[in-house]
C-alpha cells in the first residue's frame, strides 16, 4: 500500500471530487492536508481517509512538511504528495524536499513558477520563446523596451494566468504600469515582447520525464485580449484533428525536458506567429484551467480528473483515443454593473443544441460580477467534427447575453 497525500486548501466542489477519486484507488492509503476542518468533507469520504492534517496555510511549504510528519504517524511513510492549484506547486516542492517525498523538488518547481527562471531555462535549451527581462527596477523595463520596442507584456514573475498582466503600447502606459506594480528585489516583474499570432495550449502526460500522451486546444481569442476587452465572449476548442498537435510535439518535448518535468500533466501555452513559426509562452506543471480538463474528458470519453489522480498517486496512465471534438463557450457579463440582472437566450440555445451540450453552468440573476476572465457561466459542447462544435459555439456566443446592472 502506498500512502498518498492530496493538498486542497479548502474543500471546494473540485477538491471534494479529487479526494473522492483518490479514495477510490486500490493499493492507496489516501490522506488529505487542508486549511478547512475535516467536518466539511462528506462523511463517506472521511471514513475512507487513512490520514488528515489541518494547517493554517497550505501555501507554506514548512507547514506542509510538518503536516507530512503527522500523517506519516497516522498512515505510514508518505510516498506521494500533490495538489492541483498553480500556487501550491512551489510549497509542495519545498515540502517534498524537507520530508524526502519523491517528486518535483523546489529547484525544478521554481522554473515553472518564476517566469524569468522559466524563460532563462527555455532560451538556454534553445526552445523558441519571447525575449524577456527580469525587472527589479523601473530602468530594467525602460531599457528592454528601448531594445525591442512596443508592444510588451509586463507581469509578476509568479503570476497566475493573466492576472496583473499588462499589455503596454506606449511609454506612458509603461510608466503607469511601473508605478502600479512597483518592481523591486522582493517583488520582481517579468517584461517580455508581445507574441502575436494564434494562441494554443498543449497538455502533456509525462511519467518519469517521458511524454506518454498529449492534447492541444485553440484559444479564440487569446486570454490577454479577453482580459483587456471585457465585452468579448470567448471559446476554448479541442479539435478532433491532431495535425497542429503533431507539428508542435517536438518543441513541447524539448521544453518539458529543459524545464525538468517529471510525472504529471503539464499545461503549455504557445503561439503560432503569422509567418508560421512557433514560440512557447508559459508552462504550468499542473492540470490546465479554462475547462480544458472537462473538454479532454468529453473528447476522449475518459474522466481526466480521475486519470490525473491515478497518474500522480500510482504513476499509471492509460492513453485514451480521441473520439470527438469539444469546446467551451464562456458567458461573460455585459455592462458596468456588479450583479447579473438578466440572462437572455440561454435556454433557447440549450434547447436547440440538444445532445451536443455536455454540461452548462448557468449565470444566475443576482449573482456577483465575476472577478476572473472566465465569466459568469459557460456551455461545453461535443460533436463528431470540429466544424460541428465551432458552429454550436458560435451560436452560443451570438445568442446568449448576460446583462450586468
Amino acid at each position: 500500500m502506498r500512502t498518498v497525500v492530496f493538498v486542497g486548501p479548502f474543500f471546494t466542489a473540485k477538491t471534494i471530487r479529487y479526494v473522492h477519486r483518490l479514495t477510490e484507488l486500490s493499493g492507496v492509503r489516501a490522506a488529505v492536508i487542508s486549511s478547512d476542518p475535516l467536518r466539511k468533507l462528506p462523511g463517506d469520504l472521511t471514513s475512507r481517509l487513512s490520514g488528515f492534517c489541518r494547517v493554517g496555510n497550505c501555501l507554506d511549504g514548512e507547514e506542509l512538511a510538518r503536516a507530512l510528519r503527522e500523517i506519516s504517524d497516522q498512515a505510514g511513510p508518505v510516498e506521494r504528495l500533490f495538489g492541483a492549484l498553480e500556487q501550491l506547486q512551489m510549497p509542495l516542492a519545498v515540502a517534498r524536499d524537507r520530508a524526502g517525498v519523491p517528486g518535483m523538488g523546489a529547484k525544478v518547481a521554481r522554473r515553472f513558477r518564476d517566469k524569468s527562471a522559466m524563460k532563462e531555462a527555455l532560451r538556454a535549451g534553445q526552445v523558441p520563446c519571447a525575449r524577456y527581462v527580469r525587472v527589479t527596477h523601473p530602468d530594467d523595463a525602460r531599457g528592454f523596451v528601448n531594445d525591442v520596442g512596443f508592444p510588451v507584456i509586463i507581469k509578476p514573475v509568479d503570476g497566475l494566468g493573466t492576472r496583473s498582466t499588462w499589455r503596454l503600447e506606449s511609454a506612458e502606459a509603461l510608466e503607469q504600469a511601473l508605478h502600479a506594480l512597483s518592481p523591486c528585489e522582493e517583488r520582481p516583474l517579468q517584461c517580455e515582447e508581445f507574441l502575436q499570432g494564434t494562441e494554443h495550449s498543449f497538455e502533456t502526460v509525462t511519467i518519469d520525464g517521458e511524454p506518454v500522451w498529449s492534447s492541444s486546444t485553440n484559444y479564440i481569442p487569446g486570454p490577454l485580449e479577453v482580459m483587456n476587452t471585457p465585452w468579448i465572449q470567448y471559446c476554448v476548442v479541442l479539435p478532433r484533428e491532431t495535425e497542429v498537435m503533431e507539428e508542435f510535439r517536438e518543441v513541447n518535448r524539448s521544453a518539458l525536458k529543459t524545464l525538468g518535468m517529471g510525472t504529471g500533466i503539464s499545461h503549455m501555452e504557445w503561439f503560432r506567429r503569422p509567418d508560421g513559426s512557433v514560440a512557447v509562452n508559459e508552462v504550468g506543471a499542473r492540470p490546465p484551467g479554462v475547462n480544458i480538463m472537462p473538454l479532454m474528458s468529453a473528447a476522449h470519453e475518459v474522466d481526466f480528473f480521475g486519470a490525473w489522480i491515478r497518474l500522480m498517486a500510482l504513476d499509471e496512465f492509460d492513453p485514451p483515443e480521441r473520439r470527438y471534438a469539444a469546446g467551451s463557450a464562456f458567458l461573460r457579463g455585459q455592462g458596468h454593473g456588479q450583479r447579473v440582472v438578466a440572462v437572455d437566450g440561454l435556454e433557447e440555445v440549450l434547447r436547440d443544441l440538444g445532445d451536443a451540450v455536455v454540461s452548462v453552468v448557468r449565470p444566475r440573476v443576482g449573482q456577483p460580477r465575476a472577478t476572473g476572465y472566465e465569466g459568469e457561466g459557460y456551455v461545453i459542447l461535443r460533436g463528431s467534427t470540429t466544424e460541428e462544435v465551432m458552429r454550436g459555439l458560435a451560436r452560443v456566443i451570438r445568442t446568449v447575453r448576460v446583462v450586468l446592472g
